[in-house]
């Protein structure tokens, strides 16, 4: 039988504590064995797939926890249908005006901070729309759109397709034309058809410098459009593992956890791929 929500709520906050309060973190390890605590499944974005982060942090988080993690890594968009229809126990996502709806919707028990990076608009190194030189995104997708050159997006209802809609909006700009290819898939795949196709994208940068054997160049970054920040959300639900959902909550947003973040990416690429944005 399965416990109440309420009973369910306070072991959950009772461990998380327990795991918290023992630092467990990225790094960390709690000297024992925890009980086995069932498998959570967790819905995120291509991007933390990618750029390598999952498997950077997840099995610590088995390990400290005591709960096998099924992922799930599809958009930022279709994480939260998953999420609405209780076939994901927590989310980790980027598209915060999604983000804030589903919690509005009641489909959300918490929503915190975790981490940010931006994106940024890469493309052949020859740059034919000339975007280099642009003064922010949106003049830079108008100078791409004018000049028709191939763009690939990811046309996939993800956090960075939404980023990707809102740039064309605000150049007043409806993309469409053999120029405009939308490839349906995550970002590493639709970073290598773009190269393939000599065609720009726009990408989070984790994702961009974890993706090998590109011969596009970073062309544009920069300003507070194109930041890029990932929430983790634990689902509400009654047939939900939230108990260990509300663990992965607590120990992503936890310093140690944060650490880890914070480090990733630098001794392979001289920076980290995210930035850590949980209050300390």
């Amino acid at each position: 039988m399965r416990p109440s929500l309420a009973r369910t709520a306070a072991l959950a906050l009772a461990l998380s504590a327990a795991l918290v309060g023992a630092g467990c973190g990225g790094d960390d390890d709690n000297g024992g064995s925890p009980p086995d605590r069932g498998t959570m499944v967790l819905a995120t974005t291509t991007s933390t797939r990618d750029s390598g982060l999952l498997d950077a942090l997840l099995p610590a988080f088995e390990k400290a926890s005591g709960c096998s993690v099924k992922t799930l890594a599809v958009g930022s968009g279709e994480a939260m249908e998953l999420g609405a229809r209780g076939d994901a126990d927590v989310l980790l996502v980027h598209s915060p005006a999604d983000e804030e709806q589903f919690m509005e919707d009641g489909h959300g028990a918490s929503r915190k901070a975790v981490m940010h990076n931006d994106f940024v608009i890469v493309g052949p190194a020859d740059d034919p729309a000339g975007i280099s030189k642009a003064g922010d995104a949106p003049e830079a997708f108008a100078e791409i759109a004018d000049a028709r050159a191939n763009f690939a997006s990811r046309a996939d209802d993800s956090g960075t397709n939404a980023k990707e809609l809102e740039l064309w909006d605000a150049a007043g700009i409806k993309p469409k034309g053999s120029w405009y290819i939308e490839t349906g898939q995550g970002m590493g795949e639709t970073l290598t058809i773009a190269d393939q196709k000599d065609a720009y994208t726009l990408s989070d940068r984790g994702t961009f410098l974890a993706t090998d054997n590109l011969d596009s160049e970073l062309l544009l970054e920069g300003g507070k459009g194109l930041l890029n920040p990932y929430h983790v959300i634990v689902v509400k639900g009654d047939d939900l593992n939230t108990a260990c959902a509300r663990l992965f909550s607590s120990w992503i947003t936890s310093p140690g956890t944060q650490k880890t973040i914070a480090r990733f990416g630098v001794a392979k690429y001289g920076e980290p791929l995210f930035f850590p944005d949980a209050p300390a």
